[in-house]
């Protein structure tokens, strides 16, 4: 199981032709079913795709409609123990608290890598790989 961004999901839903490869590939992804989600990534999600400002925004009920589809994969939820890790990630590798969030998250899933545009790629947390799933080989 791969641990799944919000980046991801964002790609998955548009409709801008620039981004038509990173989108085709976010579904791809999704498609193969062996994402791990958090509700830190879900609640991300619905706020950038219904943002006003967005130039293909999706509407309350489509954003609520696809969480609820993507809720068949496992999704970590915030507890106290991934909070706790993730101020020491965050302390450990000077990185955001909310990237440290997804980097314990996805720990706290068992997933060992986490599929990402936003953090850097190739670095290890101890143990949680980031990788850039759009980045060309």
């Amino acid at each position: 199981m791969q641990f799944v961004d919000t980046n991801v999901l964002l790609y998955a839903i548009s409709r801008d032709p620039a981004e038509a490869r990173k989108a085709r590939r976010a579904n791809e992804l999704l498609a193969a079913g062996n994402a791990g989600l958090s509700v830190q990534v879900l609640q991300e999600f619905y706020v950038q795709a219904t943002r006003a400002s967005r130039p293909d925004a999706i509407t309350h009920e489509q954003a609520t409609g696809l969480i609820d589809a993507w809720r068949r994969f496992p999704v970590q939820e915030m507890t106290a123990d991934v909070m706790v890790a993730a101020f020491e990630t965050r302390r450990r590798f000077r990185i955001a608290y909310w990237d440290a969030a997804i980097i314990e998250a996805s720990r706290a899933l068992g997933c060992a890598v986490v599929l990402s545009e936003d953090l850097d790629t190739g670095t290890d947390y101890d143990g949680v790989r980031v990788r850039d799933p759009f980045a060309t080989p």
